[in-house]
């Protein structure tokens, strides 16, 4: 059965399925889908959860092992398969199948994957979840659908926001739900009980803009690593998410690297940064970073932020600021030896 994240409370009230496969590549709605199926198998007794990481040691004989081991400390367990963006074979997906075909009773399996591709959603594991179980598809919010998603969201914590305070949010976030989310509680906290403008939303920017990802990110591109320290140590004392601070640096290694290689092809300046949306004061220092760093810099860089994300979706362990503070440092000219 598969369902919108919008239609997964409504069917956990008329009951539970032995299998739950969450999919996409929006990490705020998928954790959010998550949370709400792990709150919810929680007050019907599942205390125990065991989580099971994929990757290329991963023996998947132990997830039968896992569903038929007797609990000392609960009699119902939560089994949560964290695929990441790991593929099935053929041996894998025959043992899920055979799990799939006689689901332990005290058991629910939760799988997490990224975006699935069409040969997956053809694959015979996929079809034997979708027939046993429940399938939410997450999808990004697209750009039009932006404006009416934080509209909801505002209302969700009784924030008023004008239509041009809704319109700016949509520019400056682009997109990223997390971001997005961040930035609405922020607002939330300043403004009780009255409607934000546009205005508003540009003084709360201002005031905070020193120390937010924004922030960060300026002060990665105009070379000031002891800078960068200070804005990941109070982002990180503030409580922001890994995955946010990952967007806002990956998204300018991403540009950065658009940049060397539209120069390269004999491509103009200005064309590449309308392409990556770098406008007014910050296409100088976009040309200032891509001239500092070399390929092979950006490159060891966007290879750490995908080794964030793995760390962040549980399919690696590691420090994750550790990665985000040498990332930025890279960024502003500065190396962190990393051991």
């Amino acid at each position: 059965m598969k369902l919108k994240p919008e239609q997964l409370s409504s069917q956990l009230k008329k009951g539970l399925s032995p299998v739950y496969l969450i999919t996409g590549d929006e990490p705020l709605l998928s954790e959010e889908s998550c949370d709400l199926l792990r709150h919810n198998l929680q007050q019907q007794g599942f205390s125990e959860r065991e989580v099971l990481h994929v990757d290329g040691s991963f023996s998947w004989e132990y997830l039968l092992e896992c569903a038929n081991a007797l609990s000392l400390f609960a009699e119902k367990k939560i089994i949560e398969l964290r695929l990441g963006g790991s593929k099935l074979n053929k041996k894998s997906s025959e043992i899920l199948q055979q799990y799939l075909n006689n689901p332990a009773p005290d058991n629910i399996l939760l799988i997490i994957a990224d975006k699935l591709d069409g040969n997956s959603k053809k694959s015979a594991w996929f079809k034997a979840v979708d027939k046993s179980g429940v399938v939410v598809e997450i999808w990004p919010v697209e750009t039009e659908q932006l404006p009416n998603w934080i509209r909801q969201r505002a209302a969700q914590i009784e924030l008023q926001l004008d239509e041009d305070a809704i319109q700016l949010l949509c520019d400056r976030i682009e997109g990223n739900l997390l971001a997005a989310k961040q930035e609405l509680s922020k607002l939330s906290l300043l403004f009780k009980n009255q409607v934000v403008t546009a205005e508003d939303v540009v003084d709360a920017v201002s005031d905070s803009s020193r120390y937010d990802i924004y922030g960060l990110a300026d002060a990665a591109l105009q070379g000031q690593p002891a800078r960068c320290t200070k804005i990941l140590q109070v982002l990180r004392q503030d409580g922001t998410e890994p995955p946010v601070v990952l967007w806002s640096l990956s998204k300018e290694l991403r540009s950065l690297a658009a940049i060397q290689s539209a120069q390269q092809n004999g491509q103009s300046f200005d064309a590449v940064c309308q392409r990556e949306r770098i406008w007014g004061k910050r296409k100088p220092l976009a040309r200032q970073a891509a001239r500092r760093l070399s390929t092979e810099q950006i490159n060891k860089a966007l290879q750490q932020c995908a080794e964030v994300d793995k760390i962040v979706k549980g399919m690696s362990t590691g420090d994750s600021w550790l990665l985000l503070t040498s990332i930025a440092l890279t960024l502003s000219g500065q190396s962190l030896a990393l051991h």
